[in-house]
């Protein structure tokens, strides 16, 4: 990689600070310098990221993998992660075996546990690639997948289609992925909230958050963010929301849901204000 130009004699301030631009207008050059450095890096031979280790274990390929694991294998060009697995002959070991480790203990024990890598017991192994999603398990308020008690795949299909189970255009499949868990919030309700239509993680950070029941917002600002037309009168101090007038005090002594007024956040059988 290219590295910034340094001095070797004094020289002009001015022609100092025009190099130190010129580089760092190369260094953020946006798309074409970051392809350059990963095509770069592809045909080294250098791997981005190291698959997991096995101790005494080799690399077999995912044709042999293919031998017990015929739909799994059949399935994987289907998905989201199959745009990561490297082609050539450079590639016997980012397969399946990029998630699972080497495979030749595996295949010599006829199978079983112990001899392979299992995402599902551990996600250090997802962790590897997405580690930011690590940093947000570690936040105060978060799904237990850092205890044990979760795994990556009970939201995520590593295997087939795309990983987000119901992302993209479907997003009541998503939902649905939600509220395996979450059945009280499922519904059906009489008046339910648009905003569950929308998808949970509308309101929820779905890994993590700083803020209790994982929301985006810990306040007013969460339902602020759809209702905008609501406004906040600084000189009755009132706030008009849906036709009707709220004192502003009712907010100072929580949020919206908080404050007793619309408590049933995801949707009511008796309220189409959700109140209750």
């Amino acid at each position: 990689m290219k590295t910034l130009w340094k001095p070797s004699r004094p020289v002009a301030l001015s022609r100092w600070i025009r190099t130190l631009r010129k580089n760092a207008l190369w260094i953020a050059g946006g798309g074409a310098s970051t392809a350059l450095i990963l095509i770069s890096c592809a045909t080294s031979g250098r791997t981005m990221m190291a698959p997991p280790s096995i101790p005494g274990a080799t690399f077999v390929g995912t044709e042999e993998c293919s031998t017990c694991h015929e739909e799994v294998v059949r399935d994987f060009k289907t998905a989201d992660h199959a745009r990561l697995q490297a082609k050539g002959p450079n590639a016997v070991d980012m397969g399946c075996e990029s998630c699972h480790g080497p495979g030749s203990k595996h295949v010599e024990a006829g199978g079983g546990a112990g001899t392979i890598i299992n995402p599902d017991k551990s996600a250090e192994t997802c962790f590897q690639c997405h580690l930011d999603k690590k940093a947000q398990f570690s936040l105060p308020f978060a799904h237990p997948v850092l205890q044990g008690r979760m795994s990556c795949s009970d939201c995520h299909d590593p295997h087939k289609g795309s990983a987000m189970k119901g992302g993209g255009t479907q997003l009541a499949g998503m939902n649905d992925t939600c509220m395996e868990c979450h059945t009280q919030q499922r519904g059906p309700f009489v008046f339910p909230h648009d905003a569950v239509r929308e998808g949970c993680v509308s309101c929820h950070s779905p890994h993590g958050s700083t803020n209790q029941k994982m929301l985006t917002e810990r306040n007013a600002n969460l339902c602020l963010k759809c209702h905008f037309q609501d406004q906040l009168s600084t000189s009755t101090g009132s706030i008009t929301i849906g036709g009707g007038t709220h004192s502003s005090g009712r907010l100072m002594r929580g949020t919206c849901w908080t404050a007793g007024c619309h408590e049933a956040v995801h949707g009511s059988n008796t309220s189409v204000h959700l109140r209750y």
